[in-house]
């Protein structure tokens, strides 16, 4: 009886790893509640942070719907930076724009004559006003002297932007007829001082030199092709650029932003 006692203590379970295979279901049933509610977001406040981060990127004011609509402690998991500064970030964009409007008016009306004449054009675009001006109202031929006629027109046109902030850069633009003086050994020297002339007038007459830029681009960004003498005319010209928005440094434009070659 002692040895058939002994034999049935010594037999073995088969069944222990239900209890380990228990403990691990538990587990992972507990780990997907956790992650479930990790998962939950507070809709309202999804909503907010996601418009203000997509009319961010986009530079418009937000919909006001969600500053409206939405519950109080759903703008309080909005950063305090973006929920405060965009809903402001409208007026400040449309003073700009009502500011280069007017400045734009102004050139073209002090400039009115010669735009009629087809030889100086103001255009606006994103970047800011463009005011191209022929060099035949400004030098003679193959020289970066200002002539006498010209002084007075800039010296109006000087008046009007010094009144503002707004970074200047003077373009200076050839045709692609070369030329050999001892003086300017190539249009990148031609185009670059008549530039600098310009800028040397503006800046003599109030306007910050901080402010400015001269810029020779020679033959390399003409209007029209060079294959006439009336087009060639149309690619000797300085352009200012009165930049809209940009504080920090004088950027060159891109040439997709260059004034379009249509006659206004």
């Amino acid at each position: 009886m002692a040895r058939r006692r002994r034999h049935e203590e010594e037999h073995e379970s088969h069944e222990r790893w239900l209890v380990s295979y228990a403990d691990f279901i538990t587990l992972l049933f507990a780990f997907f509640v956790v992650m479930y509610a990790i998962s939950s977001v507070n809709e309202g406040k999804y909503r907010v942070l996601s418009d203000a981060l997509v009319n961010a990127f986009r530079d418009t004011a937000p919909s006001s719907d969600n500053f409206i609509k939405l519950p109080n402690q759903a703008l309080a998991g909005t950063p305090p930076r973006v929920a405060a500064s965009l809903p402001a970030r409208k007026p400040e964009l449309e003073a700009q724009a009502k500011k280069m409007r007017g400045m734009a008016g102004d050139i073209r009306g002090a400039l009115g004559p010669l735009i009629e004449q087809g030889k100086v054009r103001v255009t606006q675009s994103k970047r800011g006003i463009a005011v191209e001006i022929s060099d035949s109202v400004l030098f003679d031929l193959a020289r970066a002297e200002l002539q006498p006629a010209s002084v007075t027109m800039l010296k109006t046109v000087a008046e009007l932007v010094k009144r503002n902030d707004n970074l200047i850069q003077v373009e200076g633009h050839t045709d692609n007829q070369p030329i050999h003086s001892p003086q300017f050994p190539s249009n990148w020297e031609l185009s670059a001082a008549r530039a600098a002339s310009v800028v040397r007038l503006f800046a003599e007459n109030g306007v910050a030199a901080k402010r400015m830029v001269a810029i020779g681009y020679a033959e390399f960004r003409p209007v029209e092709p060079n294959d006439a003498a009336d087009a060639r005319a149309r690619n000797r010209r300085v352009t200012l650029n009165i930049l809209a928005d940009n504080k920090d440094e004088v950027a060159v434009l891109p040439l997709s932003e260059t004034t379009p070659p249509a006659h206004q």
